[in-house]
């Protein structure tokens, strides 16, 4: 079935044709300049209000229907950029390549790379209520921004007095039934220490071992599952290997996204000799998959031959190895405020280790501001007992919840209305924009809500073709409401 063959069959066409245009064109963060401009050309095609701010965000308004001039302003919001992940061995280029998603069983998925409906859904919904004539509405505004899902650098960088309204619908969480009402804060922690690489020693073997199979997934959203990290596995089966054979380290390489639980990791060593290795390995093997029972049954360890010049330096390596091996990862505490919601955690999303060089991210979030930072500072005095250098950088707030929030009620009485069920009310762990545009525009009553999205930040993506059609409803309705229709 071609693309357009399996677009056409969804519903609602509106949006699934605008979702279309997203996966069609290529938008990384920090590259979304390409999509940006196609869109800025539908606005004005349509006689939309139109501008790109200092920051890269792109800025839309459509006048009110007819007789609802006086509504309260309204600024849908959603980010352009994905996050891109793909299995080691897919061929696909982030950089020119379309997304490829498939039908199956009512769920859109992307088989090898990660889909996009985080947050390319959330755009698609807000592209379809500005073209839509039928729609009853009173003053709309879009913020359409860039660069979330590496630092959320236009949210940063929003300028005030570009916009208008008094209330806003954010469009970028994972569960349809749920409105959330606050996020969790963060920042970066980035380490570097510089290497001295020596000769590889003469005669001796070079492998490659590779830990695949994890499931990986979004560091905020899946961080409570246990999910395993392929970067501390690997470090793991290192750290246990150094008292079995003697070895000297090459490169590790892990993770490829911050904000993504890392799926794979690969080590390159040097051996006097690999005879054992592969049994050994089998067993270590066996242990993890014990250790990830009903988790992450798929890990797999294996070794390959592969070749090298040079090795890292005997402390290099100590070093590197040990800080990872003690680093954290994974959730450090659980809200008390906040019934099953985690307030702060971790995740050691990059590791690139060679003779020469060194470098890992660890990505802190918290519902307390001060809480992450607490964190982020116990890393970096981690790393300080070696002398490595290590920064925190991008800090951004959490959204403190409102619990008299008047577009909350709202959107709760027109889901019970539409739907016939109550509407859940969450804060979630993972960072939303929210935050910082409330923080550039305070007083402005937010609300977000998405339909179901499972795997985001990993290949598989997939979303709910049903719960999409519902959030396309429920937007309509909850416009009109405010509108006084």
């Amino acid at each position: 079935m071609s693309q357009l063959e399996l677009f056409s069959r969804l519903q609602p066409l509106a949006v699934w044709r605008h979702f279309a245009t997203l996966c069609a064109t290529p938008r990384a963060s920090k590259a979304e300049a390409a999509l940006r401009d196609r869109l800025l050309a539908w606005a004005r095609e349509r006689s939309l209000a139109a501008r790109v701010d200092r920051a890269g965000n792109l800025i839309l308004k459509k006048l009110a229907t007819p007789g609802c001039e006086h509504a309260p302003t309204v600024v849908l919001q959603a980010h352009l950029d994905m996050v891109c992940q793909k299995n080691a061995d897919s061929a696909h280029d982030f950089s020119r390549d379309p997304i490829v998603p498939e039908l199956r069983d009512g769920w859109l998925v992307a088989g090898q790379t990660t889909l996009g409906a985080d947050n390319g859904i959330g755009v698609a919904l807000i592209l379809a209520a500005l073209e839509d004539e039928t729609l009853r509405h009173g003053p709309l505004e879009a913020l359409l921004t860039v660069d979330e899902e590496a630092g959320m650098g236009g949210a940063r960088g929003l300028e005030a007095g570009l916009l208008d309204a008094s209330l806003m619908l954010n469009l970028d969480t994972e569960a349809w039934g749920e409105f959330y009402l606050g996020c969790a804060g963060g920042l970066d922690v980035d380490v570097r220490r510089a290497g001295d690489p020596e000769p590889l020693p003469a005669g001796w073997t070079v492998c490659r071992i590779a830990l695949r199979g994890l499931r990986g997934g979004h560091s905020g959203v899946d961080i409570h599952e246990e999910r395993g990290n392929a970067i501390k596995l690997l470090v793991g089966v290192l750290h246990d290997l150094a008292g079995v054979m003697p070895y000297r380290l090459v490169s590790l390489h892990g993770g490829s996204a911050r904000n993504a639980l890392p799926r794979e990791a690969f080590a390159v060593l040097a051996l006097p000799e690999a005879a054992g290795l592969d049994a050994w390995l089998a067993t270590q093997q066996a242990a993890l998959r014990e250790l990830l029972r009903g988790v992450d049954d798929g890990v797999a360890l294996g070794a390959e031959t592969a070749t090298a010049d040079a090795v890292m330096a005997g402390e290099e390596q100590f070093t590197w190895l040990a800080s990872l091996h003690a680093a954290p990862h994974g959730v450090k505490r659980v809200s008390r405020q906040v019934a099953g919601v985690v307030e702060t955690s971790n995740n050691l999303g990059i590791v690139e280790l060679t003779p020469a060089a060194g470098y890992c991210n660890f990505m802190v979030r918290s519902l307390v501001d001060r809480a992450a930072d607490a964190l982020a500072d116990e890393i970096v005095s981690l790393f300080a007992l070696s002398g490595t250098a290590a920064e925190k950088s991008g800090q951004y707030p959490g959204w403190r919840p409102n619990p008299d929030s008047v577009l909350l009620r709202t959107c709760q009485a027109v889901f019970k209305r539409d739907f016939g069920s109550d509407s859940k009310v969450q804060v979630i762990h993972a960072g939303l924009e929210c935050g910082l545009i409330g923080a550039q525009y305070p007083g402005l009553d937010i609300v977000s809500f998405g339909p179901t999205i499972h795997g985001a930040h990993a290949p598989g993506e997939r979303v709910e073709v049903a719960s999409v059609e519902r959030c396309w409803q429920l937007l309509r309705a909850i416009l009109g409401e405010l509108a006084g229709s």
